[in-house]
């Protein structure tokens, strides 16, 4: 069965066209993306802007050319943060179904975070134990833990790394400012999966996390999906100082980062620290299943 999903994240458009088979994992077929960078098309009412909403429009039209053209006759269109926060999210939706026919379902955060966990839990299987699971997006960030298929617990906070950069750095706040914010706003939350015990894996997830890594030291995409991948807290940490001081242009020379989204890896940088602090985490593994998946495996169990 040949299926699209499309992804409106608060960075990107992305479509997704897999093969799906029952009982075994999706095998990519096409896939297309689109820098839409919704988050920064958020007014200061917290509306998305006209410009915005245009470019959405445009990409969904595109995708779903796209897909149709690829042969799926299904297409899961789900948006996430910038979308879901933004005052005007009916007329956006509404303004994507009348010119694509798309219905475009807008994910609550929790939600973000539970297909997050199913995707992974996916990958590693029942051997994983009780999982972590971290994803820092544009807009937000999601943690869920559990042993099972459905997490114990999951949340989702406004501190998605191009958020981040928008409303702090660029927005005149400083590095400690932005920092203290980011570990209070975890810390406050982090007492409901602390409680459910340590994690026997923890696991990170999605473009920053996987950006970070590779550049403190994991293999390339070119060397394939199966070779583990790890984020070291120590490289980590290292790489923090380095990123308060380096240009948007030398940040875009590191290994791993797209040209789109190199102003916000101090941000995601500082986030991804936190989180590996204050959860007392040496090394997060990437696991390079995610949002995407995780809508893809449910839908195909709803079948």
């Amino acid at each position: 069965m040949r299926m699209g999903v499309l992804d409106i994240g608060s960075n990107t458009g992305h479509l997704l066209v897999v093969d799906a088979f029952r009982g075994a994992p999706p095998v990519p077929a096409h896939s297309y993306k689109e820098p839409l960078r919704l988050a920064e098309h958020l007014d200061d009412q917290q509306a998305v802007s006209p410009e915005g909403v245009s470019s959405l429009v445009k990409y969904a039209v595109a995708a779903r050319s796209q897909a149709e053209d690829k042969g799926c006759t299904t297409i899961l269109a789900f948006a996430t943060s910038a979308v879901r926060d933004a005052v005007n999210v009916d007329e956006v939706v509404a303004a994507v179904r009348e010119a694509s026919g798309l219905d475009l379902q807008v994910l609550a955060g929790p939600d973000e975070a539970r297909l997050t966990f199913l995707a992974v839990r996916r990958w590693f299987g029942w051997s994983a134990g009780r999982l972590g699971v971290f994803d820092i997006g544009g807009g937000s960030l999601e943690i869920a833990a559990g042993a099972d298929e459905s997490p114990d617990v999951a949340q989702s906070m406004a501190l998605g790394a191009g958020r981040l950069t928008r409303e702090w750095l660029q927005g005149g706040r400083t590095h400690s400012e932005l920092r203290l914010h980011i570990r209070s706003t975890i810390a406050d939350e982090a007492g409901a999966i602390l409680r459910g015990g340590a994690f026997d894996r923890a696991v990170a997830t999605s473009k920053t996390f996987r950006s970070l890594a590779r550049i403190c030291g994991a293999a390339p995409s070119s060397e394939g999906q199966y070779v583990r991948r790890v984020l070291p807290r120590r490289e980590l940490s290292r790489l923090v100082s380095e990123l308060r001081t380096m240009s948007p242009d030398a940040v875009k020379r590191l290994p791993g980062v797209s040209p789109d989204r190199a102003h916000q890896m101090h941000a995601g940088a500082l986030v991804a620290e936190a989180t590996m602090d204050l959860f007392d985490l040496s090394e997060l593994e990437i696991c390079p299943w995610a949002l995407r998946e995780g809508v893809l495996l449910e839908h195909l169990d709803a079948l």
